[in-house]
């Protein structure tokens, strides 16, 4: 009796290159036009923005670094009002020239400090915050005098609180500076003292004789500590 055959089954797998070579086939045909896209894109804003570099913002930072050395110089020689203002010429165009033509370049953003600090010399506190709250910078040394100054300004205005909070903030900003951090340590406890805020005076006077006992103000501070009562 004849008896039927199966044929066996051939069954076959394919390999895992091969799946990756057909997924990526198939991601492909799928994708191309958004991977073209977006690669086009990018390619695109980039371009731009080297162009905008070189073309754009590098002149411009060259003209406002040109326009704000002549005022530099005056304030260095402590004239306030000449390196704010200017003389009407093209080559003294002063501070605030430069930050109204020049304000986004970095030239202009520094030009808002030594605004700030002309308007603070020249007993205008009001435009003195304005300008220098308008400052950044990601330089402690340059950061520890702006915000000192800006605690000055408010000083001067009777707004002690914010007064207190920035002489704070520029005592921290840049300890290296044993010096100047010191100095906003010794007008903080000088603006407790005036506020009545015995407590946080003699923290601060305490402060200036652990932290930097090498400096001036923190040899002081066992007589401005004993007028406040606290004694060694």
């Amino acid at each position: 009796m004849a008896t039927d055959e199966k044929q066996a089954e051939v069954v076959i797998t394919k390999s895992s290159e091969e799946r990756l070579v057909e997924n990526t086939r198939h991601f492909w045909s799928k994708n191309s036009k958004f991977i073209v896209g977006g690669l086009a894109g990018l390619l695109l804003l980039i371009g731009g923005y080297l162009v905008y570099k070189n073309y754009f913002q590098a002149p411009a930072d060259a003209e406002a670094n040109e326009a704000i050395w002549t005022a530099q110089l005056n304030y260095k020689n402590d004239s306030f009002r000449l390196a704010l203002n200017g003389d009407g010429t093209k080559a003294n165009p002063g501070f605030l020239k430069v930050i109204n033509k020049h304000g986004g370049t970095k030239a202009g953003n520094l030009a808002r400090f030594y605004a700030g600090t002309c308007y603070l010399q020249l007993a205008d506190f009001n435009n003195a915050i304005k300008y220098l709250e308008e400052f950044s910078t990601d330089q402690p040394e340059v950061a520890l005098r702006a915000t000192g100054s800006l605690g000055d300004a408010y000083a001067e205005l009777g707004k002690n609180d914010k007064a207190a909070a920035e002489y704070k903030k520029a005592s921290t900003v840049f300890e290296k500076d044993e010096m100047n951090s010191a100095e906003y340590v010794y007008r903080l406890a000088q603006l407790y003292d005036k506020m009545g805020k015995n407590t946080e005076a003699i923290a601060a006077f305490r402060m200036l004789k652990e932290k930097y006992p090498q400096t001036p103000h923190a040899r002081d501070a066992d007589k401005y500590l004993g007028k406040l009562g606290e004694v060694n």
